[in-house]
């Protein structure tokens, strides 16, 4: 079978695919057609099925499992695929559905444990207290949610493997600038997109099927805020405690149009800024390179602002 991010421009693929996501659109020629994302634990691409007769017997759906043909082309410089075949898997193929969900490398009790380690070393009560709460509140979901619906991390486990290597880069950063203050710049890892988890509605494979209502009107980082000051006012938090932690949060994203009315005003919340975007930037990038042969680049990464990866020769 073929993995995902092996398919090339003009070559015909066949195998045994998750379509992690699914929807019925309208072309603009009024004619109805199915806009897919088909995924393996390698990466994802797109795919549309233009003839919908084709899977009159089969109910679409986020998650399931097919096997496929089809053709791969290239629209807007990212490979599509054209589906010209496609069927539910059966017990005679004998496919797992842990071959196809894309992961976070790590178990999620081992990310877990590293992230309660950090949150247990925050030293002001107040802060701790906030942190182990809203990790309590969010963790059987954390097992299996997903940083985001489409971009870094998007994978089952991804949010925790996310504030994981955050925190890691942010206890090598306090050892170079050790006047920064710890509790606050740990919490504001840990916090920063917890309420995703509350924005996206995503099934235990970790696969996004839509934003949440409230996830649409107000995103994120307003939930985020909300939760800290409700958790901050029941147990009678310090005042500036629960507004430094809201200030991190509400900072993070650094620019109003995306989704940050202030940009950081205290140390910790420029740190955190640069952490997320330094997370960020290397997942899309490595994702980019995973195709590509030593010497050779990589397609235009849109994530990149289009830009092409090269993978060196040594």
């Amino acid at each position: 079978m073929q993995k995902v991010n092996t398919f090339a421009k003009g070559e015909t693929i066949q195998g045994y695919y998750m379509l992690k996501s699914v929807s019925l659109k309208t072309s603009n020629a009024n004619n109805r057609y199915f806009d897919l994302t088909i995924a393996d634990q390698t990466g994802e691409v797109n795919g549309k099925i233009w003839d919908t007769e084709m899977v009159s017997n089969i109910d679409m759906e986020d998650g399931l499992l097919v096997k496929i043909k089809g053709l791969v082309n290239e629209w807007q410089g990212q490979l599509q695929v054209k589906v010209e075949r496609i069927r539910k898997v059966n017990a005679a193929d004998k496919v797992r559905i842990e071959d196809f969900i894309p992961s976070a490398p790590y178990s999620y009790e081992e990310m877990l444990a590293d992230i309660r380690s950090y949150a247990n070393r925050i030293q002001d009560q107040g802060i701790q207290q906030i942190t182990n709460t809203l990790l309590d509140e969010n963790n059987e979901k954390l097992k299996h949610y997903p940083a985001a619906m489409k971009n870094h991390h998007s994978i089952r486990g991804g949010l925790l493997y996310h504030i994981t290597t955050m925190l890691k880069m942010a206890e090598r950063v306090l050892e170079v600038y050790n006047h920064l203050n710890p509790d606050l710049l740990y919490a504001g890892v840990i916090l920063h997109d917890l309420a995703k988890i509350q924005e996206m509605d995503a099934n235990d494979l970790g696969v996004v099927s839509a934003y949440t209502t409230e996830g649409m009107l107000l995103g994120h980082i307003v939930q985020g805020i909300k939760d800290i000051e409700r958790v901050g006012s029941r147990i009678n938090a310090d005042r500036e405690t629960i507004v430094l932690l809201q200030h991190m949060l509400l900072s993070h994203h650094y620019e109003p149009e995306f989704g940050s009315p202030k940009r950081p005003m205290i140390l910790e919340g420029e740190i955190l800024h640069y952490l997320d975007m330094i997370d960020a930037r290397m997942y899309d990038m490595q994702k980019a390179l995973e195709p590509v042969k030593p010497g050779e680049f990589s397609d235009k990464a849109w994530l990149l602002n289009n830009r092409q990866m090269y993978r060196p020769l040594k």
